[in-house]
């Protein structure tokens, strides 16, 4: 294994769950030190450079997808890489990588699925999630799903991605962290 896909692997699975979802500025500060410069030389790579085998595409899919929302807490930046996330993550499962990884690798291998702002994404990120097991995963693209199908995307991101909020987004005032 590189020492690249190493390194984002053994870092991300080694937190704890609390620290993949509740994370503060300690973290935040760490993975910056440690990642940031990856994530700058990589994003620039093509899509096919992620796709040699399973443990790449999924190291890939936490650079680009996971880390980049502690990168740039925030701030419009965190979702710069979701789209290269996404086109890696189905290309691994149309390869069927997923079936060859861990229950938990294949959670965060899906979840470009459930950053989406695209209804069809979000069919496929419940089906992915729910076939796992994992019920906190399935759950949670339950409700990422129910937002894009009430809003059409996700409302949190208005002022970061300079969009108006509409009505409907404000009279809900969703105030769900994803």
């Amino acid at each position: 294994m590189s020492d690249w896909r190493h390194d984002v692997l053994t870092y991300w699975f080694g937190l704890t769950p609390e620290e993949w979802w509740r994370s503060g500025p300690a973290i935040d500060a760490e993975i910056r030190d440690r990642f940031l410069q990856l994530w700058e030389r990589k994003r620039e790579l093509p899509v096919d450079s992620f796709l040699e085998d399973p443990i790449t595409a999924l190291a890939a899919v936490i650079l680009f997808d996971q880390f980049p929302r502690n990168l740039f807490r925030d701030h419009a930046d965190q979702f710069a890489t979701d789209h290269l996330a996404l086109a890696i993550s189905k290309a691994a499962v149309a390869r069927e990588y997923d079936a060859q990884l861990k229950p938990i690798e294949r959670n965060f291998l899906y979840m470009p699925f459930e950053h989406s702002e695209s209804l069809a994404d979000q069919n496929q990120s419940v089906l992915l999630q729910t076939a796992t097991g994992n019920d906190v995963f399935a759950d949670a693209s339950r409700k990422h799903r129910a937002i894009i199908e009430r809003f059409g995307r996700f409302p949190h991101r208005n002022a970061m991605l300079g969009r108006a909020s509409r009505s409907d987004e404000i009279a809900a005032s969703n105030p769900t962290p994803w």
